[in-house]
């Protein structure tokens, strides 16, 4: 799969949060630009391109710009690496971290992690009670670390602004899926726990975001990839 104009990607997942195990996949996320005159046409380019072996997803400028203002876990993520993870870093990508607390706001936050951690928790539920096969559990006790991660990383960026992307204590997230994959209900009182927190917790984030930040550094991505016909082409 090839990507033009990658301006900004990096290694996320597992491995970005410190929880990867001889087995994980190496996951990779990133944003691109379409060549501007390629956004007037009856056909627009795709705005995702999605890849496996090796897990890549590269999203174009806009719709990350869409995602990340509406709180994304996954978008949120790729502006907040730690500087070793990054692959790619262009001048237009930089700016992208510059202005990444600019793109928060508190409700849009706490929806969009909280969300993401009741898809778990009910995955988690649907998977029910007896017996279950290796990769059965091996899979809930994915979805439970999950589901504690985002709550805890949703909880820090909407108290602080500010996003942690590797774990404090990665032992504290295996032993807490292990838990999880002998008894799934055992997520409940961690869920109920975050969301009473968020209720009990003033954000450090604003009531809207800055769209002017997201509209300007998007601007500046057409005009840099804006190449003009030569005068008496078709």
């Amino acid at each position: 799969m090839t990507v033009p104009n990658v301006l900004l990607s990096g290694i996320v997942g597992s491995t970005a949060y410190g929880l990867a195990h001889a087995g994980s996949d190496v996951d990779r996320l990133g944003v691109f630009a379409a060549p501007t005159d390629q956004l007037h046409g009856l056909h627009r380019p795709k705005e995702s391109h999605v890849g496996t072996a090796p897990d890549r997803t590269f999203h174009e400028a806009a719709k990350w710009c869409r995602l990340a203002l509406g709180g994304n876990p996954t978008a949120m993520e790729l502006v907040w690496l730690p500087a070793e993870l990054y692959e790619v870093r262009t001048p237009l990508g930089d700016e992208l971290t510059g202005i990444r607390t600019s793109l928060l706001c508190a409700q849009r936050v706490r929806d969009a992690y909280l969300g993401y951690a009741r898809q778990q928790f009910r995955r988690l539920e649907a998977r029910g009670a007896g017996p279950v096969s290796t990769e059965t559990r091996g899979r809930t006790a994915k979805h439970a670390r999950h589901l504690k991660r985002l709550c805890h990383q949703g909880l820090e960026l909407y108290a602080t602004g500010r996003l942690t992307i590797r774990v404090e204590n990665p032992q504290e997230y295996h032993d807490f899926g292990e838990r999880v994959a002998a008894d799934a209900t055992a997520a409940r009182s961690l869920l109920r726990y975050y969301e009473n927190a968020f209720d009990d917790t003033r954000s450090a984030l604003p009531l809207r975001p800055d769209e002017s930040a997201a509209e300007g550094w998007l601007r500046r991505v057409r005009d840099r990839f804006y190449a003009p016909k030569a005068a008496g082409s078709r």
